[in-house]
């Protein structure tokens, strides 16, 4: 079979990438500019800078993935691009840089949800094997989401609020921590005593869904209340809650639905404690597991061209009409 190279183009929020990928598996060049430098001063992304930053970048990070992989645009079958979930001005900067690429080069357009590509990301370190389940937690996103086959997505539930990035990002605000918190909180946690501090675990319920704005709330209110705070037993009790919550819900899932394979996606599952969490529950429950490298587990356009190689097979494809939708969801 021949062999099928799919360009990625990410822009959701605050990273401009390009990515070409190779069978949805073999990642052949990616280039990301980040802006975390220019939106840590105002404590997170700033939608409107974000985009002028993706327009300026856009070019350049182009010319320097293609020259990275050695190939040329006539090389290239398609090209797949998110077109949400995440911050419309950037969605749209990637998104018309893809239908220019594909009306000059005659190429398929791609159109690819922000959040399958997060989970895709997993296929490119292990070929994901059905049925599985996949806990997607990032700065916008919590979502259970089941698959019996490739492509084909099945939500179990999501968050009816805060995102866990959104609460870690919180959470390292009152304490502060520069954005993004979540890897400072999750190394100074492992200093600390998780139990010295507690609190109540949220929406500890039947649902599949989630929610941290109430754990958010009891943080900054303890903050606020107390006179001397240990960070690293403050911190490493917070985690601890997260952490409790996610697994309960998930291993609920993993019981009802029986998967063979179990998936962590999004920045978050970056996250030292969660990984080790989950590898423990797995390795319990006999379940295989792949969790994303960390190059994989933030914004990145390797995960969109994964994502775009098992669409390109379903024959997914937009014409261009195609919109941002800053809202998209899997359903």
């Amino acid at each position: 079979m021949k062999d099928v190279y799919i360009l990625g183009i990410e822009s959701s929020c605050d990273e401009t990438s390009f990515s070409i990928v190779k069978n949805g598996n073999v990642e052949i060049a990616t280039v990301i500019s980040s802006q975390i430098d220019i939106h840590k001063d105002y404590g997170g992304v700033v939608p409107e800078i974000a985009s002028r930053a993706h327009v300026k970048n856009v070019t350049f990070v182009l010319a320097e993935c293609l020259e990275k992989a050695h190939m040329t645009m006539d090389e290239i079958d398609a090209v797949a691009v998110s077109y949400g979930p995440g911050l419309v001005g950037s969605l749209l900067v990637g998104l018309e840089t893809a239908k220019t690429l594909c009306w000059l080069f005659n190429k398929p357009l791609i159109p690819v949800n922000h959040i399958k590509g997060h989970i895709y990301a997993n296929n490119l370190v292990k070929r994901m094997t059905f049925p599985l389940l996949c806990l997607v937690i990032s700065g916008g996103h919590t979502e259970l989401i089941y698959m019996d086959k490739d492509y084909s997505f099945k939500k179990l539930g999501k968050t009816l609020d805060d995102a866990v990035g959104e609460c870690f990002d919180k959470v390292g605000k009152v304490m502060n921590i520069n954005y993004p918190a979540g890897p400072e909180i999750d190394r100074l946690a492992h200093f600390g005593n998780s139990s010295k501090y507690h609190f109540t675990a949220p929406l500890n319920d039947d649902s599949y869904n989630f929610s941290f704005s109430g754990l958010k709330s009891s943080v900054i209110n303890l903050v606020h209340k107390e006179k001397e705070i240990n960070k690293e037993d403050l911190l490493a009790s917070f985690q601890e809650t997260v952490i409790e919550s996610l697994s309960r819900k998930t291993i609920k899932a993993m019981n009802e639905y029986n998967v063979k394979n179990f998936l962590l996606a999004g920045g978050v599952s970056a996250n030292r404690g969660i990984r080790e969490k989950f590898k423990s529950i797995c390795e319990a429950k006999g379940i295989d597991y792949t969790f994303p490298d960390i190059k994989y587990c933030t914004d990145n356009a390797a995960m969109i061209a994964a994502a775009g190689f098992f669409a390109y097979k379903e024959g997914i494809k937009a014409d261009f009409t195609l919109n941002a939708n800053p809202g998209l969801e899997i359903e």
